[in-house]
């Protein structure tokens, strides 16, 4: 009996080790430097380093070359929370998730759009990329035709620039929901692809970064 007792308690404490570490939140940016990030550059006339830089515990992106930051490390199964603001006249990024192949400018992923005015669109970028949203199903069928914009649910939640908005976006065997400052803007089923990479765009104006982390679920 005493041995029975201590096989159950050691198979508890291993499932609630195991259930601990699955939860444990993972630091995509950690303020210092981004050693664990690639970074993409449309041109050879800027040094990667100069498109993306770390100051004062922020991540910075100048918006011009376009271009992206991409995560060495591919995730599935998360929560994915951060917080952005424009430092000028605000324009256009994004945050692509489950971003897979080459390091296009644009690659094969799905976005959430931090264009102004309208975050929490989701854009479908490259061939095969796919979802269902309020029963109808988008997808991306050429290289030709490779970006498909499906709008957010609500009028823009966003805040002024100056100010900090949040992101949190749930990407979970195949569903999506995308919440800007709180507010539900986005959810769907059937998304592909499902897994992959996190990137941060450069695309138009000066925009920050903080925050950056992945709950695994």
């Amino acid at each position: 009996m005493k041995t029975l007792l201590n096989s159950a308690l050691f198979i508890s404490l291993t499932i609630l080790a195991l259930s601990c570490k699955s939860n444990k939140s993972i630091e995509l940016f950690n303020g210092q430097d981004l050693d664990n990030w690639n970074i993409i550059v449309s041109t050879e006339d800027v040094e990667p380093s100069e498109l993306f830089y770390v100051e004062d515990g922020l991540l910075n992106t100048i918006g011009v070359p376009f271009g992206y930051i991409r995560t060495k490390e591919s995730y599935s199964n998360y929560k994915l929370h951060l917080e952005w603001r424009w430092i000028g006249e605000p324009s256009n990024s994004g945050v692509l998730i489950n971003v897979q192949g080459e390091d296009l400018i644009f690659p094969h992923c799905v976005e959430c759009q931090l264009k102004n005015s309208n975050a929490g669109d989701i854009v479908l970028m490259g061939k095969g990329a796919g979802i269902t949203i309020r029963d109808s199903f988008y997808t991306v069928t050429s290289e030709e035709n490779r970006y498909l914009v499906i709008p957010k649910f609500e009028e823009s939640s966003e805040y002024p620039a100056g100010q900090w908005n949040s992101y949190d976006i749930t990407s979970l065997d195949g569903e999506i929901e995308v919440m800007v400052n709180g507010v539900l803007q986005n959810s769907g089923i059937d998304m592909t692809p499902s897994e992959g990479n996190i990137a941060l765009q450069s695309e138009g104006s000066p925009i920050q970064f903080r925050n950056i982390n992945l709950q695994p679920l």
